[in-house]
């Protein structure tokens, strides 16, 4: 499946729901709790089986799940295997804030997950209460350890970086220097309540980290589905990766889609503008009228983000990053 700009879309992030157990200070802070609010209907098990049966038939191969917080979300084990076996997708994987982890972790290995994606952003308890809200930083560190006895399971640390807690990223690559385990730096994406927030570059996260552990060498080989950029150091057993949207662009090679928890194909995260399928599926729009749809989506798929720009796109998106699945 190809865009109007020749890139290949193989890749959707689905949200699972939008409600979330954490007030993460850039993506759902406390003002608009997710988990106290009226949550959107999510898609169905059934609907989004059936999407992702179409999405394959376009050329899509890698399903990653996210939410909010995708383990709030009941018999996500039952999906999972519906989307390995009924769909045939070459990969699943799911990104989570890693408090429900440890409990559930065993049937979504068993249901077939390929790897998981663990959101952490410090390892000292009172910085992450006061970056998340809530003092839950044993159960997300016991996710990770039992995450971390699954044979052949890819398990990647995802941190979004802030100058306050800058001190907190050297001890955090010390996962991957002690693990066999990616830590991945993400700059901060202003969008809906991270708009306004400034976090740090690679450039800057790089300069601490090659100051404490010795020069940063380039991964050359792809790993994962993703933009990452990965280094090595010398003694570590895992990788550093970077995901530097707004300082290194890379929209020039983006291969994904997003699916919102209530059904909106979205094909840029910046833009508010969706494709809404949950209403077609509402309408009993046929297999090919839903085909049509996403293809036609797909290929009207923005060139780029502007998050660089001084100047303010038209449409760009307005909610918080646990209600869109970013």
């Amino acid at each position: 499946m190809k865009d109007q700009y020749n890139r290949t879309i193989d890749y959707v992030r689905i949200s699972l729901t939008d409600r979330c157990n954490l007030n993460c200070i850039y993506c759902n802070p406390k003002q608009q709790n997710l988990c106290s609010k009226k949550a959107s209907l999510p898609l169905s098990d059934e609907q989004i089986v059936r999407l992702c049966g179409l999405f394959y038939q376009l050329g899509v191969r890698k399903v990653k799940l996210t939410g909010g917080e995708p383990l709030l979300r009941d018999n996500v084990p039952d999906l999972i295997r519906s989307l390995k076996e009924t769909c045939h997708m070459q990969s699943v994987t799911i990104t989570t804030n890693g408090v429900y982890l440890k409990q559930q972790l065993a049937a979504l290995v068993q249901a077939g997950l390929d790897g998981v994606n663990i959101s952490l952003d410090t390892l000292d308890e009172k910085h992450f209460t006061k970056i998340t809200g809530y003092p839950f930083l044993h159960q997300v560190l016991e996710g990770i350890h039992s995450a971390m006895n699954v044979p052949d399971l890819n398990v990647k640390i995802n941190c979004v970086p802030f100058e306050p807690y800058q001190n907190d990223l050297i001890r955090l690559a010390a996962l991957a220097r002690d693990r066999n385990l990616s830590v991945r730096f993400i700059e901060l994406m202003p969008i809906g309540t991270a708009a306004g927030q400034k976090g740090m570059t690679k450039q800057q996260i790089l300069g601490l980290l090659e100051a404490e552990y010795g020069p940063a060498v380039l991964y050359e080989k792809r790993l994962g589905n993703g933009p990452a950029e990965y280094y090595s150091f010398s003694g570590f057993q895992g990788k550093i990766g970077f995901i530097s949207a707004i300082s290194h662009k890379f929209c020039k090679d983006c291969n994904r889609i997003r699916l919102t928890a209530d059904g909106q194909l979205k094909t840029c995260l910046q833009y508010e503008a969706g494709t809404d399928l949950r209403k077609a599926m509402e309408q009993h729009a046929t297999d090919e009228e839903l085909l049509s749809l996403i293809s036609e989506a797909v290929r009207r798929k923005q060139k780029e983000h502007q998050f660089w720009s001084d100047q303010k796109a038209c449409g760009l998106e307005k909610h918080s990053m646990a209600q869109i699945g970013g």
